[in-house]
């Protein structure tokens, strides 16, 4: 991609947005979609969010004790750092790059056939701001949605390092729920929160352009689902470098 193609993207992905978040003409219309699409973006990748956030908390702990075994360290550093990891990195930018792809690529390739099959010029035809009634309730229901993934995360995350603490005792449990609440700050939950959902708005905007942009057939829908992805995870990470900057530097 070159850098006048990129300039364009950018300029066109700003030109969507602005169409996109504008009041809506029916409320009533609105909140249907709002909350359909909570549900199929937010709540059918609480499993997901589940699975993983449980398996890679055991995987931290695990890995925490096996390094942190030095005797100038008190055992319930394991249970601190895990937690600090768990909040600050992994239940939001991490988990953000996996729905990246999953939601990401849902709403691209959703959008990416309406376009193929001139759905989004029907709805232009009969006078409807097509961009801001398929993309405006997306958006808005995963961004609303995200603090409870995130929260899951979190929660998920830390039980599965309790579950492999309890069986194998490296720390014991009584240590690492220690270190779990030791020097504890509100903060970074709130932090990750709020990264979660900046994160949150990246992907189904981008993932939302990329659909909304697709010219062509099937295999163009593809592409654009993929292209959403990967630009999604660089924003994603870009993102997190400049606002861990702005927010805890």
């Amino acid at each position: 991609m070159t850098i006048t193609g990129s300039l364009e993207n950018i300029g066109e992905y700003a030109l969507l947005m602005k169409r996109v978040l504008t009041p809506p003409d029916r409320m009533r219309e609105f909140f249907r979609e709002f909350f359909k699409e909570m549900y199929k973006l937010g709540v059918n990748s609480i499993w997901i969010v589940v699975i993983i956030s449980f398996f890679i908390g055991a995987v931290i702990v695990m890995q925490i004790a096996l390094n942190v075994a030095s005797p100038l360290l008190p055992r319930f550093t394991v249970g601190a750092v895990s937690r600090e990891i768990i909040l600050l990195e992994f239940s939001s930018t991490i988990m953000c790059l996996i729905l990246s792809g999953k939601v990401g690529s849902n709403v691209a390739t959703e959008i990416g056939t309406m376009r193929i099959t001139e759905q989004v010029d029907a709805l232009e035809i009969m006078g409807i701001n097509s961009a801001n009634y398929l993309i405006l309730p997306k958006i808005t229901a995963f961004v609303a949605f995200m603090p409870v993934l995130v929260i899951f995360s979190m929660f998920l995350g830390l039980y599965g390092g309790y579950v492999i603490c309890y069986l194998t005792g490296t720390p014991p449990v009584s240590t690492y729920v220690y270190g779990i609440q030791a020097f504890f700050r509100e903060s970074f939950v709130w932090y990750s929160i709020i990264k979660s959902m900046i994160f949150g708005f990246i992907i189904a905007s981008v993932a939302a352009y990329y659909g909304y942009s697709v010219r062509g057939g099937a295999l163009d829908v593809g592409r654009a689902s993929t292209d959403s992805v990967v630009i999604n995870s660089i924003l994603i990470l870009m993102t997190d470098l400049v606002f861990t900057q702005l927010a805890m530097g």
